[in-house]
């Protein structure tokens, strides 16, 4: 693992450097944000059935790889959804988790917030060190840029064929030392969801459905978005690096926006610096950094492209022949 570099992505100070007063409008902008989530959650699901509805009505290869690929960005959504239930921005704890779950963390098969809270909250707490758990797990080749096309497209190629599900099943169920849930969800809820859901399925004749536009998507396109993601929150292999040292800013294009939601996730230097506002608020903390000067937009990434690129290692020239 490499020691942490003096380069920044675009943040110039963390939350000591802001003034007083814009601390306070920060801190202002904190707590449970129930609507904007509740408003996601189904406008990720209202995506989801009108798309596999247009699908099975067109009964075409094409419009269902298409439905493959949208099913899979808002089941991103939803995970997203329970990375803030996590920290109880959705809803306080009880009953808010077991919404969560309802909505978005059981239908993901292998995802609770307890679960995940378990191992993201370790991450906040021992960001970066050796007991920092995502540290540990986004470690070695596969986690160190920039890195060469070839290397990229091989590893998004190995998640878009499902031959990296378990362990992104096994890195999400780490036990955390110190973050059980206040009050967890009882574990028969979870059982009694998929019974009726496998009832549900039977009794309509669905699974084939089911497997075709929801488990194909979870197992494929869902774990490219995923790998994306972590990319996109963090430089890894930057031993006790800094929130900004090893966190950049992103500004996806509209149409990114649209195509790809991410809930602000590439926002990600003031979740770590206020992990008590929700993802819906992220914008406003962003404005605030830019008034008060803590942001050098020349190191911030206009769009998923300019990132790219950043990640790419270029092509080592091609050496002339010797001259006989």
């Amino acid at each position: 693992m490499e020691n942490a570099s003096s380069s920044q992505f675009g943040v110039l100070g963390d939350r000591q450097s802001l003034s007083a007063t814009a601390r306070a409008e920060i801190l202002a902008l904190g707590g449970p944000r129930p609507w904007p989530f509740l408003l996601t959650a189904l406008y990720a699901w209202a995506v989801i059935i009108g798309v596999v509805w247009w699908a099975l009505d067109a009964q075409s290869v094409w419009v269902t790889l298409l439905a493959i690929v949208i099913v899979a960005t808002r089941q991103n959504m939803l995970a997203l959804l329970v990375h803030d239930q996590a920290h109880c921005l959705g809803f306080p704890a009880k009953p808010g988790d077991l919404i969560a779950n309802l909505l978005a963390g059981y239908p993901l098969l292998v995802l609770t917030v307890e679960d995940y809270a378990q191992v993201h909250l370790s991450h906040h707490k021992y960001f970066f060190t050796e007991k920092d758990p995502d540290f540990l797990r986004k470690s070695g080749p596969e986690w160190t840029f920039p890195m060469s096309g070839r290397h990229l497209g091989k590893l998004l190629l190995t998640d878009l064929l499902g031959l990296n599900v378990w362990g992104l099943i096994k890195g999400k169920k780490l036990q955390g030392e110190a973050f059980k849930r206040p009050h967890p969800t009882p574990k028969w809820v979870r059982w009694g969801f998929y019974a009726c859901l496998a009832g549900v399925l039977t009794a309509t004749h669905a699974w084939g459905m089911f497997l075709l536009y929801w488990v194909v998507p979870l197992l494929t396109v869902f774990q490219v978005i995923v790998r994306w993601g972590a990319i996109c929150e963090h430089k890894y292999n930057l031993l006790h690096a800094s929130i900004a040292e090893s966190s950049p800013i992103i500004m996806p294009r509209w149409w990114e926006k649209l195509l790809l939601p991410n809930l602000n996730f590439t926002l990600h230097p003031y979740h770590h610096f206020f992990p008590g506002v929700s993802f819906s608020m992220l914008p406003k903390v962003h404005a605030i950094f830019c008034r008060e000067g803590l942001i050098d937009d020349s190191h911030v990434f206009h769009g998923y492209a300019a990132y790219l690129k950043y990640l790419i290692r270029p092509a080592a020239p091609v050496s002339a022949a010797p001259v006989a």
